[in-house]
């Protein structure tokens, strides 16, 4: 049965969500070989070498059972709106996780660092506690509960990885896209919140990838949360110092000190964020030398993170504005 080898070169792999990580993540394991679905509402994005296209609600136990059938693994990168998180999420995890139990596919979960909540500056691992108090922080710590309780009891078989925030190729909506590099590149506003002298981690979306392919190969990870590989933290600051070297001037700053619209980010999408600001407050460091060490995986440099993501971006605004940038 291909479920019990997801590395044999016939064992379906199907991705939850077209969304940044999905899509990085259906690239990463075609490039590894495996056949590949990729899964959204909407089934309007272009599509990708070697990839099958399904379209499928997976908030419906009939939509996910359709869009899980004959895979061995499963990767539930599936997002909503920030204001339907609390009420669409849980309902996307019972369809989801009946469905592979249904079909018996591994479940491989790209997760958060919301649940540890608000840590003071200390080092998230996977043994820190979940302290979360926002709303969203307490709905993401109850479903990986139940993720992980559902693989202990049987018989689901369940893995999470956990990311900083995204940043790289294809990703907008985050603190460090499509407020930073668009400006930076123009030589217009860049948009940066809460203080940018602490040190922040950032997960690049191809280790996002590279991560989950290598959970979705390696079952003998299973059953527990595991933090994706993610280079070293560095001060926000520090970060745009680098990205000033390499569109060579300085970036026209503008401090966000709270959360009001910006950017990418509209009125609701910050009324809702504004629980979870604390993270551009206090440090926020995630460490995975965990996944490193067992998996001999290594997070991708960040000079080399921040290049690619460049080059994305310049090739994204030449295409949006009919002009080059002039930088690169």
């Amino acid at each position: 049965m291909t479920a019990d080898n997801p590395s044999a070169p016939s064992a379906l792999h199907t991705v939850l969500g077209a969304g940044p990580a999905g899509t990085a993540l259906a690239e990463e394991l075609v490039r590894r070989g495996h056949p590949v679905r990729l899964v959204d509402r909407s089934g309007d994005h272009p599509g990708l070498v070697g990839v099958e296209r399904f379209t499928a609600d997976v908030s419906s136990a009939e939509g996910a059972r359709a869009a899980v059938a004959g895979a061995a693994v499963v990767y539930h990168c599936v997002n909503v709106g920030y204001h339907l998180q609390v009420e669409v999420m849980p309902r996307i995890q019972e369809a989801v996780l009946g469905a592979v139990r249904e079909s018996g596919a591994r479940l491989v979960v790209l997760d958060t660092v919301y649940p540890y909540g608000e840590t003071r500056g200390a080092v998230m691992t996977e043994d820190s506690p979940w302290n979360a108090t926002s709303r969203k922080g307490r709905m993401r710590a109850e479903l990986d509960s139940a993720y992980l309780d559902a693989h202990r009891e049987g018989p689901a078989r369940v893995v999470l990885g956990r990311s900083a925030d995204f940043f790289g190729p294809g990703v907008l909506n985050s603190s460090l896209g499509g407020a930073v590099f668009p400006g930076a590149l123009s030589g217009e506003d860049v948009a940066v919140m809460g203080d940018i002298d602490l040190p922040h981690s950032y997960t690049y979306i191809r280790d996002v990838a590279a991560g989950l392919a290598t959970l979705g190969e390696r079952p003998d990870g299973d059953g527990r949360v595991w933090h994706l590989p993610t280079a070293p933290a560095r001060t926000t600051r520090e970060v745009l110092k680098m990205v000033e070297e390499r569109v060579g001037r300085a970036v026209r700053l503008v401090a966000v000190a709270e959360a009001r619209p910006f950017g990418p980010f509209d009125e609701r999408f910050m009324a809702e964020y504004a629980e979870m600001f604390y993270q551009h407050t206090e440090p926020q460091i995630m460490e995975s030398a965990a996944f490193e060490r067992h998996f001999g995986v290594r997070p991708t440099p960040l000079a080399e993170a921040l290049d690619a993501t460049l080059a994305w971006y310049e090739a994204w605004w030449e295409a949006r504005t009919g002009t080059s940038s002039g930088v690169r």
